[in-house]
């Protein structure tokens, strides 16, 4: 692990941090006893915090607005290099932000089923859950992607059956991170470096991000249509040499 050696300047007593990250005393020395911070720097009887302190709580935040539980987060951390700069981390967080700007509604099931028209089973709240409608909040209420709720109605009218909803998840989940993975790799070896250099703010990284993502989300969406042409060719053409006579 890489130390860095911080000057008086670049400390934070525990007041200056909560000051800082909006967190309570009680709420950092929690974090601290979990291990997803660092424990504070001693200068004699007083404890200092750093810049690393500051973007890992920064992240334990970011990780908690999308309602990520205190073992994912503990998981999600325990990830993060320990020598990661804060630069790193405020990279990590950037990353995270939803690349769709539409936010989930919370609603009642009362609510849902007023919404939809109907009452909805339980095998239909898996069904629209596996297509990434509508999921599971606290206290018994949902979340729901409100402009997609008619297309997920329309899959239920038309007899989806859950099985293959939830197949296709699993799809886009090993598929999706994979994804998530490469491009983050790509950012953080091709263009992080570049900005990083220049001495660019982590808040205009985070622009730059923000327009990077409807472009990357398009260009997804190309290839997987290039993709199913091509699949549908091959299928075709394979039926054809199967077929005597090509008929």
């Amino acid at each position: 692990m890489t130390e860095t050696v911080e000057t008086p300047r670049d400390l934070l007593t525990l007041d200056e941090l909560t000051t800082r990250v909006g967190m309570s005393v009680r709420n950092i020395r929690f974090y601290t006893t979990k291990g997803l911070v660092p424990p504070p720097i001693r200068r004699g009887r007083s404890g200092y915090y750093t810049a690393d302190h500051v973007a890992r709580l920064e992240l334990v935040q970011e990780l908690q607005s999308h309602g990520f539980t205190l073992s994912a987060i503990e998981r999600y951390v325990a990830n993060i290099p320990r020598d990661a700069s804060p630069a790193d981390i405020a990279l990590q967080r950037t990353m995270l932000a939803p690349w769709q700007h539409e936010s989930p509604i919370e609603m009642s099931r009362a609510e849902l089923d007023q919404r939809a028209g109907r009452e909805l089973g339980d095998d239909d709240l898996t069904t629209l859950a596996a297509l990434g409608v509508v999921f599971p909040g606290r206290r018994g209420k949902h979340q729901v992607v409100v402009s997609q709720l008619s297309v997920g109605l329309g899959l239920l009218d038309l007899g989806f059956p859950t099985e293959a909803a939830l197949a296709a998840a699993d799809v886009y989940a090993t598929h999706g991170r994979q994804i998530a993975e490469e491009l983050y790799e790509v950012f953080r070896t091709k263009a992080w470096p570049v900005y990083k250099e220049s001495g660019t703010s982590p808040e205009r990284v985070r622009e730059v991000v923000e327009r990077l993502k409807p472009l990357s989300i398009a260009s997804l969406v190309a290839a997987y249509e290039s993709a199913m042409d091509e699949t549908k060719r091959e299928g075709i053409a394979q039926r054809a040499r199967r077929t005597p006579n090509g008929s």
